[in-house]
């Protein structure tokens, strides 16, 4: 959660003296209110730590907050003063702002993840453009392999519909996952990324995308991960579905992109020392299938 700085109002009543180790404190957030304690002379980031820990399943992680205090002489709450501590019993809120939070969406290597969903056999008649997304999604895992990006893969139930694609190479990739659940968000999946240090970005790609993509993509920024999902490797059966799905995640906030977007911008350099690889990567196989006059 990315909270708002405590303001410079100053300090409020709302507080009965109180003494020990701890503090009663009322945590209130939307329409809940908590009793807690806190440690005497516990700062803002303390009661941020204990708001998360009350009411963290319902906080939304990507919208600002301020914390505010219960003021007695104004009989109102005020912004939480700077440098406000906690040593007499009192009552504070989390308020959240209406304004969300617009995330830059830069890349970088050490701190994103590849997604390659459910790009199988079975689905090679059905989906729309599939030549050219198994096309883009190669060049994709190539990159990552060049970028020592990990890389996690899903199978829908392959032993009805099959393994990934023999064009795909997953030499390397971290995971490689049967599933029967549409999203990629499996307990494997939530244990192989805390093995990563300091992932923040998935880059999510595959089929199809109003339903396991979609699925996926929510799961992950409801988890606080920003999500970047490649336009021109990714399909559905129907084009209208896959419009309108990556028209709703762009609204959610997630980035909706290109493959070379995404490879020059891991690079971000060119005196980057695998920047003529990527280079080339573009240069062999940059399908021209349509897909992105239909994004």
């Amino acid at each position: 959660m990315a909270a708002a700085e405590p303001g410079a109002a100053p300090a409020g009543g709302g507080c009965a003296p109180a003494g020990g180790g701890s503090v009663p404190v009322l945590f209130c957030f939307s329409v809940f209110a908590r009793p807690s304690s806190v440690p005497h002379g516990a700062g803002y980031e303390l009661l941020i730590q204990k708001f998360l820990s009350l009411y963290g399943d319902q906080i939304d992680m990507h919208r600002k907050f301020v914390v505010q205090l219960f003021a007695e002489e104004w009989s109102q709450y005020i912004d939480l003063p700077k440098g406000f501590l906690v040593n007499e019993r009192c009552k504070v809120r989390l308020v959240p702002l209406q304004i969300q939070i617009t995330t830059l969406g830069n890349l970088t290597p050490s701190s994103t993840v590849f997604f390659c969903c459910d790009m199988q056999e079975r689905f090679r008649p059905a989906i729309k453009y599939f030549g050219d997304i198994i096309s883009v999604g190669q060049r994709l895992l190539q990159g990552a392999r060049l970028l020592g990006i990990p890389v996690i893969v899903t199978e829908q139930y392959p032993k009805g519909l099959g393994s990934t694609v023999q064009e795909i190479d997953l030499t390397g990739a971290k995971l490689v996952l049967p599933k029967t659940k549409f999203s990629m968000v499996l307990p494997e999946v939530e244990a192989a990324l805390a093995e990563i240090p300091g992932v923040r970005s998935i880059v999510l790609f595959g089929v199809e995308t109003h339903v396991c993509i979609q699925q996926t993509a929510l799961e992950l920024i409801g988890r606080g991960l920003e999500v970047h999902i490649v336009a021109d490797a990714t399909s559905s059966r129907s084009m209208m579905d896959r419009m309108f799905a990556l028209e709703r995640l762009a609204r959610t906030g997630i980035t909706v992109t290109t493959s070379e977007a995404i490879l020059l911008q891991l690079v971000a350099d060119k005196e980057h020392p695998k920047f003529k690889e990527i280079q080339n990567l573009i240069k062999a196989s940059a399908p021209e299938s349509g897909l992105l006059s239909k994004v």
